[in-house]
């Protein structure tokens, strides 16, 4: 791929940092790809762990996308209720080549009306709710239905990188970055999904959510997905 590649990833605040630093790390690395990390403003944009990130362009002077990407966190509350990103997600995906979420991420892609009848994926735990913005809900770590590549919770934004980097370069370039980052994962616990988690783990889990999850209902509520 020689040509300009333009990726762009939607930031605002309280995103999730592995959201869009996991899937940038390996689409950074595509040959002739030009990343634009867009937000409303220029000023930096906290993430939900502390760190600060600085957008490099405005949502107004974003040129047209080849692929959005927009990561999950708590910040998606007000993010999938903002009219002016979810107007700049409807127009960059009018025209994009691919059209992407990870985690909870789907649901301001959602919002926008960029789901409607389409397969897809995000977190487990908010899983359910994909079908109030439209979505057709899958239960996979990466889902793809055609321009649309969906990615699951947080880590699982990696393996959807990769999936969407050998769409884009082939396999030999996806197995090259993938030795080039070490990315051969061995987790020294095995509960990273609901079905290997223990009863007790799973209830840990539920009962720290529980809390967030009522706030998300509740501005799900006030979303209107466009017809």
């Amino acid at each position: 791929m020689s040509q300009t590649f333009n990726i762009g990833f939607l930031l605002f605040p309280n995103l999730t940092q592995l959201d869009f630093t996991g899937p940038l790390q390996v689409l950074s690395r595509l040959p002739g790809a030009k990343v634009h990390l867009v937000a409303k403003t220029l000023e930096p944009v906290q993430t939900d762990c502390g760190p600060f990130i600085l957008p490099s362009i405005t949502l107004e002077q974003c040129p047209d996308l080849d692929l959005i990407c927009v990561p999950g966190g708590f910040g998606v509350d007000d993010a999938m209720r903002d009219p002016q990103t979810l107007a700049f997600l409807r127009r960059q995906g009018a025209q994009a080549k691919y059209i992407t979420s990870v985690c909870t991420g789907a649901f301001i892609l959602g919002a926008a009306g960029l789901l409607k009848g389409k397969r897809a994926t995000t977190h487990w735990r908010y899983h359910s709710a994909l079908a109030d913005v439209g979505a057709i809900p899958e239960e996979a770590r990466v889902v793809r239905d055609g321009n649309v590549f969906t990615g699951g919770g947080v880590t699982a934004g990696i393996d959807f990188a990769f999936t969407v980097l050998k769409e884009l370069g082939g396999e030999t370039l996806a197995e090259a970055v993938q030795l080039g980052l070490e990315y051969d994962p061995m987790p020294p616990v095995d509960a990273g999904s609901p079905g290997k988690a223990s009863e007790p783990v799973r209830a840990a889990v539920e009962d720290r959510f529980a809390p967030r999850i009522a706030e998300f209902r509740q501005a799900l509520r006030e979303v209107a997905i466009p017809s």
